[in-house]
């Protein structure tokens, strides 16, 4: 019998669902149970989509979209800049748990996206180059990060095999109201 995985389509729908119950939620409410847990310890995860999103303490997708544990594949890095190490982790959740949808989430006030408009040294470097090549001489914070998801985005589409069903979207969440918008 072959297991029937949740479509793209379906899976924004369902982000853009979890988002909504999102912004009237005092605490998280995605499934985060005893029996959740052993459910996804027993049987295995299976992720309804990638999330690739910055490190920043703010941006928590499982609380964002209303999600628990087994329903996001997380990758995190700041500035959600995109290289092999991301790539990798990507092609894991489309290649063997299936998911049919990645989604690069940025946000307002994205301190990598900041730094990126100064001189760096060390390990930064190489995030805040990455994310100066997507903004070029952009200088709005808003306009600079989604930027940098599409950037994101297009390496992923230009990196990955294309998979039957897959989308790969951008999206910007908005820090002070915690709204998602995925027409960028």
């Amino acid at each position: 019998m072959q297991k029937e995985y949740m479509s793209a389509a379906v899976a924004l729908q369902k982000l853009k669902d979890g988002n909504k119950v999102y912004l009237n939620s005092i605490t998280s409410v995605g499934d985060v149970s005893p029996s959740k847990r052993l459910y996804t310890s027993q049987n295995g995860q299976a992720p309804y989509a990638v999330v690739v999103t910055c490190s920043d303490s703010r941006v928590i997708p499982e609380s964002i979209f209303s999600a628990g544990i087994g329903d996001l594949f997380v990758v995190r890095v700041a500035g959600n800049v995109i290289d092999n190490n991301q790539l990798g982790s990507i092609e894991y959740a489309v290649e063997h748990l299936h998911c049919r949808l990645v989604v690069v989430l940025g946000h307002t006030q994205c301190g990598a996206v900041g730094a990126s408009l100064k001189q760096n040294g060390g390990y930064v470097k190489f995030i805040t180059d990455e994310i100066r090549s997507a903004i070029g001489d952009e200088k709005d914070d808003v306009k600079a990060s989604i930027l940098n998801v599409k950037h994101s985005v297009a390496k992923i589409c230009n990196s990955l095999n294309k998979t039957d069903g897959l989308t790969v979207c951008g999206a910007i969440y908005r820090t002070d109201s915690g709204i998602v918008d995925f027409d960028l």
